[in-house]
């Protein structure tokens, strides 16, 4: 593992100096106090500025989104904050929302506080479910024109080659993996008769519509009720949005044993069908989204293997301990799909 780390990582050349330079470029006026935020994908900083603001300015990876992929995520965040759904949107500075500096694309959006949700109190999982249906309703008026589809493709044979093909997996756990990996996917693939080979609702039937994408509850914040009523939750980092099936923003936000994650999706549907209509057989989505999600997740760290910052945060990756705790996950992977789905 350690020979595919190369000095030369994408962000070898972003410097503070180099961040700061950047917001003086849109017209800000940092005061050159920086922090960063976490963030493996792309690098975030929250500046302060000199009138007494604060920005989060977020230097995207290069080569990962098209200038195209990043602005039509920034006009569908903008769009959701025009309908007063609370998504962190990026400003517009001089006329645009990305800009570029010594070959970053970057955006900037105002700072918003907040902590993570607590899942656990029915309530707060009814609130969020009410605004991702708005989310969804907005999603589902016309499709992205230039951001990937979350499919069985993309995230489960691709995300599977590339690590077999980079000899990413650990060689004495390697056949177990391929043969579990396999398994999976064939369970989830479409069938003659329009269901997946497990035979339920399949990821090809739903309808795909624009998502949050990565709806986990790191990425929504919750703020206290004010005086008059303003807080709750809000989203931010849409930078995996994309065409998708409604579940996708739903099952992330489940967590436990099945009778808890019941109750939780039944609250989270209590809210969100006050404002739109939700395709039950999506349930049955939920088990090979998260294999998906499994088998993505490890592609994703071996495609990132040569920033180091993945190597000081991750340091099992690649570890035949690494591998055989991700066989395990894959059987359990495949005893779950092939049960009845979730209901609520």
């Amino acid at each position: 593992m350690s020979s595919l780390q190369d000095s030369s990582h994408p962000y070898a050349d972003l410097t503070p100096d180099c961040v700061i330079d950047a917001l003086c470029s849109t017209g800000l006026w940092p005061d050159g106090r920086l922090t960063a935020l976490s963030s493996y994908e792309n690098r975030v900083y929250l500046a302060h500025q000199d009138d007494g603001d604060k920005v989060v300015a977020k230097f995207y990876r290069p080569g990962r989104w098209s200038l195209a992929q990043i602005e039509e995520e920034h006009a569908f965040s903008q769009e959701l904050a025009g309908k007063e759904i609370p998504v962190v949107a990026p400003l517009v500075l001089q006329g645009k929302t990305v800009h570029e500096h010594a070959g970053f694309l970057f955006s900037v959006s105002p700072w918003r506080g907040g902590r993570r949700p607590e899942l656990d109190d029915w309530e707060v999982l009814e609130w969020t479910g009410r605004f991702l249906a708005r989310i969804h309703t907005e999603g589902s008026a016309r499709p992205f024109a230039h951001r990937p589809t979350l499919d069985l493709r993309s995230f489960g044979f691709e995300s599977m080659n590339y690590l077999l093909e980079h000899d990413m997996v650990a060689l004495e756990v390697r056949k177990r993996w391929e043969q579990a990996c396999e398994q999976a996917l064939h369970l989830i693939a479409p069938a003659a008769d329009g269901l997946s080979q497990a035979g339920h609702f399949g990821l090809q039937s739903a309808s795909h519509i624009r998502l949050h994408g990565d709806c986990h509850p790191g990425n929504i914040l919750w703020t206290p009720l004010d005086d008059e009523g303003r807080g709750g939750p809000h989203f931010v980092d849409l930078d995996d949005a994309r065409m998708g099936p409604a579940v996708q923003d739903l099952w992330m936000l489940l967590s436990g044993e099945r009778a808890q994650q019941t109750q939780q999706l039944s609250a989270l549907l209590e809210g969100y069908e006050q404002f739109r209509a939700f395709d039950r057989r999506e349930l049955a989505l939920i088990e090979p989204l998260r294999t998906l999600r499994l088998i993505h997740y490890s592609a994703w760290l071996a495609r990132r293997w040569q920033d180091p910052i993945f190597a000081i945060n991750f340091p099992w990756f690649g570890t035949a301990d690494y591998w055989r705790s991700q066989v395990d996950m894959l059987h359990e992977q495949i005893a779950a799909i092939q049960q009845e789905p979730l209901y609520a």
